[in-house]
């Protein structure tokens, strides 16, 4: 396996319920439960930690200080990450990166989110955003398109044409992201923290409001408010503090940017980050020791960038798990499902659980660390013996070691940066124990509760500051 430094482990997650645009929740308060519940997960408190970064875009600066200042003013650094719908996932790798250099041994990534209702805007408008170029090549494409002239808010427009052209090329059509869109609605019955949980249909999917040619309502992901919160260590802080039955390896992780490509190509695809996500993900597969599109096959569980369904289809291929062209295939077939190869969003994807963007690349994670990897711990006071419920991939850990198949994060923001994560279970994994969900007091896989200030005089710092906590609203 090639040297990336030390290992690095996820040890801890908390999340808030994803919910709609409605300004009773502030970020500050978002992030306080986020990172309550992350701290409480790993068994620490917030003086063990070394750095953090804080994610989101529709705040003003040092808005990560303002909350994590509630658990306490140690001095750490604390970088606020503002990229785009991947800021989460930008803000872990950062974290991951400081803890796989050896710099630190733990630290915190936390990301929130409170937006507006409707298609997403700008904060300033007496400048030009930094994606109208995107737009304008995407609108130049549409000529080339069989559907010709799209309409509809930008980012669904560009996404919907980046799918026209998967149409035109390998014959698939709206069916098949009715298809996509209705699996993840259907996968979010199951999750608590998932915004819509509507289960529709394929019918209804078709049948709702049209955003633009390929698009319908049920097909996009709606804005929302939230937040979630990633802790990560070094192996010896996993062995030192006895977190073995919970600690999931952060096998690869790679961040990737925009090639010439995206413009010179001419293609929609290409616009809304097609080879990016190809090149994050074959860097990713490269770290964890796969060569020549291999490794695809140990991937049990896929949280995906659904922004849209048309983004889903298309990034199948651009992930390699699929051919080029096979796309709707796989959804022909199912192997997007349960029964299936893969199972891919069984939160339900941004579609069904929300995009508050900053907190969205760290919710991935926090399903596919504590919602599927830990899937053997067992807790009287839960209702399952597995780590997800229902909501838990079959077979995830049907391989020869007790590692298990890999789960895949893919976070993306157009203008632009691409997230992949791989993430497992170690071989030192012990099944059994006092973990997370002792000291929760419930299992948080597949349940949601709010904080109490006793829980968070359980992880503050020693040198926290009651002027500044007294103002929290739980």
């Amino acid at each position: 396996m090639p040297n990336n430094g030390q290992r690095t482990f996820i040890i801890g997650c908390g999340c808030t319920a994803f919910i709609k645009p409605r300004a009773t929740r502030t970020t500050e308060d978002m992030g306080l439960e986020a990172a309550t519940k992350a701290l409480l997960d790993a068994g620490i408190t917030y003086d063990e930690i070394e750095a953090a970064f804080v994610g989101y875009c529709y705040g003003d600066s040092t808005s990560g200080q303002a909350s994590l200042y509630n658990l306490g003013l140690t001095g750490i650094p604390i970088t606020n990450v503002n990229n785009n719908c991947s800021t989460g996932s930008t803000a872990l790798y950062q974290v991951n990166n400081l803890v796989k250099s050896g710099l630190i041994e733990c630290g915190l990534a936390l990301g929130f989110e409170r937006m507006a209702p409707g298609s997403l805007g700008t904060n300033f408008p007496d400048r030009s955003p930094p994606t109208l170029l995107f737009r304008k090549a995407s609108w130049e494409l549409e000529s080339t398109l069989s559907a010709g002239t799209n309409f509809g808010p930008g980012a669904p427009r560009m996404f919907a044409n980046g799918a026209q052209e998967y149409f035109d090329k390998y014959g698939a059509n709206v069916n098949h992201l009715a298809k996509i869109a209705s699996k993840n609605h259907k996968h979010s019955v199951n999750n608590p923290y998932s915004q819509f949980r509507n289960g529709w249909s394929e019918e209804q999917v078709l049948n709702a409001p049209k955003i633009n040619n390929q698009l319908t309502k049920f097909m996009c992901s709606p804005t929302s408010d939230g937040a979630a919160c990633c802790i990560v260590a070094s192996e010896e802080f996993v062995h030192a503090h006895k977190l073995e039955n919970q600690a999931i390896e952060i096998v690869a992780q790679a961040l990737a940017t925009d090639r010439p490509s995206t413009f010179k190509s001419r293609s929609a695809m290409e616009v809304v980050g097609y080879t990016m996500t190809r090149t994050c993900a074959d860097q990713a597969f490269a770290q964890a020791g796969f060569k020549d599109g291999k490794g695809r096959d140990l991937v049990g569980v896929v949280e995906l960038h659904d922004c849209f369904a048309a983004n889903e289809l298309i990034t199948y291929p651009a992930l390699g798990l699929c051919p080029p062209g096979d796309a709707h295939k796989l959804v022909e077939r199912g192997d997007n499902t349960y029964g299936g190869k893969y199972v891919v969003n069984p939160s339900g994807g941004l579609e069904a659980k929300g995009h508050p963007l900053g907190a969205t690349g760290l919710g991935m994670h926090f399903y596919i660390a504590s919602n599927q990897a830990r899937c053997e711990i067992s807790l009287a006071r839960t209702h399952s013996s597995s780590g997800a419920g229902p909501m838990q991939a079959p077979g995830l850990f049907d391989t020869v070691d007790k590692r298990g198949k890999y789960g895949l994060v893919h976070n993306i923001g157009i203008g632009g940066a691409a997230v992949v994560s791989l993430l497992r279970r170690p071989e030192f994994y012990k099944s059994g124990g006092l973990d997370g969900r002792s000291r929760l007091g419930y299992n948080h896989a597949h349940e949601v509760r709010p904080i109490t200030l006793v829980d968070v005089d359980k992880v503050k710092s020693k040198e926290s500051s009651q002027y500044v906590l007294q103002r929290a609203r739980l």
